[in-house]
């Protein structure tokens, strides 16, 4: 068609074309507070004084930014006008609630900017709707805590930033869903403690940055579930010791950042469980003769600048090692004043003097790191005449505010620390009694460590003035009892250590004195039961651990009500069956531990009373012999986790209301794969997971695996029964009806 007809119906179409809902005139509508750049289908209405998301947002945009409002509540479904929006900023909202729902519509968000507002708490579904999402940042809020399930529907997420908050510990499974996570940015908050599984379910994850926090221990459980970490930054934590016993084991680990932490001590096999690690940074701790490290053999970078690093006959080992497995060092020599400000990588081991050596010109004395403490770079010397106070055989570091007389072999309490001392360190002396006031104008105390000290009793007032005191280690001491009078002195105190005392009972009238008590370390002592009003007012109380005693009894009423209680440790005790009626009045139970007990069999309805909270459950190593098929009613959704690993199980009922399982453990079991278990193989075949089930009996099947041993069962009665489409015969009549069904569509479409 050619001429005036043609030119005028393209005409009509271009006309016609800009009414559609998503044509050209619809683009054009813009807010009169915005700027829109249609072209680039970007719109910013920055800093306009918003209360709301603006509507009249044309539908294409891409890209939308709020920075600068006063948005408040994001609300359920704001965004649903917007389907096509890859980024949304929404930096210094002053955002204080986001609803379950806000981001529902958005499958194509790829960039979400939260930071800079006032969120405190993510409700459960607040993120949902974001199944592209790569990108978020909720980095400068007061979130507080983060609750298992929070991120689950960010699949996609590759960087989830969440510095600059005031999160205090990692609870378990706290990321579950992120399985492509590969940055995880937690630096600047107030984390202490990490629950072992808290990085459970990151198997992407590479980069993982905890620095400017308050761990004071390396929590190498938690971190070693992150196996596939290349780079871990620990750096600015109060660390004082690292050691091999901290459990690190990071496979995959290429750099380990542990600068401007506190470390007076290196345990030679401290990262023997790192191969890979190539870059150590150590700077700024207070290490004088760290010691050749055993296990990383690709290290080449050891970087200790600002450490007073004692150049003498002890550090021969260090210099021999870095010449040998060829790792470049940076650091400067504090001493011997002969080799001071020499730099650590230009010495050979033959520079240094040993007592024996032929020299005569050596002015300095070789033991001096042994006989006299040095304080770290920074600290004030004696000889200037502004010197700060500190007992004679400590070191007080005024740049890090920590004190430390460790392993002195004090036989009395030291006084005479700096008034703004926050970290104390007592450890490996001895004093078998820590008497009244014995930490006078310690006001500003936030952790104090009496571990391996000979303590047997605390004084009435012991803790006296200790007002800030957060952290208290007396584990590995003589204690067999508390008063509420030793502990008055300190109501702040979240975290308590006691094992390996001789407690035979819960100090129960002394705990009542710290109301604000989060974490109980109870672990191998010789308590034999709990009774009611053990644990009576402790209603903060979060994490107990009661780990490896002689526990034969959990009376009723034991335990609760404990409101906010989220993981009980009965694990290595003397229990022969579960303490049901104890679990009642625990509502937030999350993690319970069993495992190496005797309990042999569980009874209908055992976790009744946890149900609705508990999400990971450990029974293994507790000679489990029968399991009732009603066990674990009422343990719907919720359950994540189920350990039944190394138990004396032949035979278990299908547990299908377990239904969103992430892992499952029936390994070291010795099934007898005959029909009885055929409706545990047929549950097992319709989870998606590995669950190390294996056949012991009859020896005919002994290794193979319950879930694909599908001839050990084909002869039972029963097996007919199942659906028609996982018999090899029923599929092949189904693929031939799809045939006769497809022939009979195609000749009606001839007809047609």
């Amino acid at each position: 068609m050619e001429g005036p007809q043609s030119i005028s119906l393209v005409l009509l179409l271009f006309l016609l074309l800009p009414l559609g809902p998503t044509g050209h005139a619809a683009a054009q509508r813009c807010p009169r507070t915005c700027v829109c750049d249609n072209s680039r289908r970007h719109v910013s209405c920055r800093h306009q004084n918003l209360t709301e998301v603006p509507s009249a947002i044309p539908e294409l945009t891409q890209r939308l930014d709020l920075q600068g409002n006063m948005l408040k509540v994001i609300p359920p479904a704001a965004f649903q006008d917007l389907p096509y929006l890859t980024h949304l900023d929404l930096r210094h909202c002053q955002v204080e609630l986001v609803a379950e729902g806000a981001f529902r519509g958005l499958g194509r968000l790829l960039l979400l900017n939260l930071a800079s507002n006032r969120l405190s708490a993510l409700p459960q579904e607040a993120l949902d709707g974001l199944g592209s999402l790569r990108r978020l940042s909720l980095e400068g809020n007061m979130l507080e805590e983060l609750r298992p399930g929070t991120f689950g529907a960010l699949g996609a997420l590759a960087t989830l930033n969440l510095a600059h908050n005031a999160l205090v510990y990692l609870p378990s499974m706290a990321f579950q869903g992120l399985l492509r996570t590969r940055w995880l940015q937690l630096s600047h908050n107030a984390l202490s403690v990490l629950a072992p599984e808290a990085l459970a379910g990151l198997p992407a994850l590479r980069r993982l940055s905890l620095h400017h926090n308050e761990l004071q221990a390396l929590p190498g459980a938690a971190l070693s579930q992150a196996r596939g970490l290349a780079r871990l930054e620990l750096g600015h934590n109060p660390f004082t010791y690292a050691g091999e016993e901290d459990g690190l084991a990071l496979p995959s680990l290429r750099e380990l950042m542990l600068d401007h932490a506190a470390l007076q001590a290196l345990d030679p096999r401290a990262f023997a469980h790192c191969p890979r690690l190539h870059t150590l940074d150590l700077r700024g701790n207070q290490l004088d003769t760290p010691p050749p490290l055993q296990g990383p053999g690709q290290l080449r970078q050891l970087r200790l600048q600002g450490n007073p690093l004692w150049c003498g006959c002890r550090a021969r080992p260090l210099l021999a090692w870095l010449a040998q497995a060829r790792v470049r060092s940076e650091g400067v020599c504090r001493g011997p004043r002969r080799v001071r400000g020499e730099a650590l990588d230009a010495l050979r081991p033959s520079d240094l003097r040993c007592p024996g050596d032929r020299a005569e010109d050596e002015d300095e004395e070789e033991e001096l790191p042994a006989a006299r403490p040095r304080a770290p770079p920074g600290a004030p010397k004696e000889e200037d005449g502004a010197a700060r106070p500190c007992p004679r055989a400590c070191v007080c570091a005024s740049e890090s505010r920590h004190s430390g007389c460790e392993g002195r072999g004090l036989q009395a309490v030291p006084r005479g620390f700096p008034n703004d001392t926050q970290l104390l360190d007592l450890r490996q002396n001895h004093f078998p009694l820590v008497p009244r006031a014995a930490f006078p104008g310690l006001g500003h105390l936030v952790s104090l460590h009496l571990q391996h000290c000979g303590i047997a009793e605390l004084e009435a007032g012991a803790l006296a003035g200790l007002g800030s005191l957060l952290y208290l280690y007396l584990s590995d001491n003589q204690l067999s009892g508390l008063s509420a009078a030793a502990l008055e002195g300190a109501p702040s105190l979240g975290y308590l250590y006691l094992e390996r005392n001789r407690f035979a009972r819960v100090p129960g009238t002394a705990l009542r004195a710290l109301p604000r008590l989060f974490s109980l370390h109870l672990q191998d002592n010789a308590v034999d039961r709990l009774a009611p009003g053990d644990l009576a007012g402790l209603q903060a109380l979060r994490w107990l651990y009661l780990s490896g005693n002689r526990i034969t009894l959990v009376s009723p009423g034991a335990l609760g009500p404990a409101p906010e209680l989220e993981k009980l440790h009965l694990d290595r005790n003397q229990l022969r069956e579960v303490p049901t009626a104890a679990l009642q009045g625990l509502p937030a139970l999350l993690e319970l531990q069993l495992s190496g007990n005797l309990l042999r069999a569980l009874q209908d309805g055992a976790f009744r009373p946890v149900g609705r909270s508990l999400q990971h459950l450990f029974l293994n190593s507790s000679g489990l012999e029968q399991i009732s098929p009603g066990a674990f009613s009422g343990l719907g959704p919720r359950l994540q986790s189920l350990h039944l690993q190394k138990n004396q199980l032949q035979a278990l009922p299908a547990l299908p209301g377990l239904s969103q399982l992430e892992l499952v453990d029936l390994s070291g079991n010795p099934f007898h794969c005959d029909c009885r278990l055929l409706p545990l193989h047929r549950w097992l075949t319709g989870l998606n997971l590995r669950v190390g089930a294996t056949c012991a009996t009859p020896p005919s099947a002994r290794g193979q695996r319950v879930k694909a041993a599908v001839a050990l069962f084909e002869a039972c009665p029963s097996w007919a029964s199942r659906k028609a489409k996982r018999t090899p015969s029923a599929r092949r009549s189904l693929v031939k009806g799809r045939w006769r069904g497809a022939d009979k569509v195609r000749k009606k479409r001839g007809r047609l």
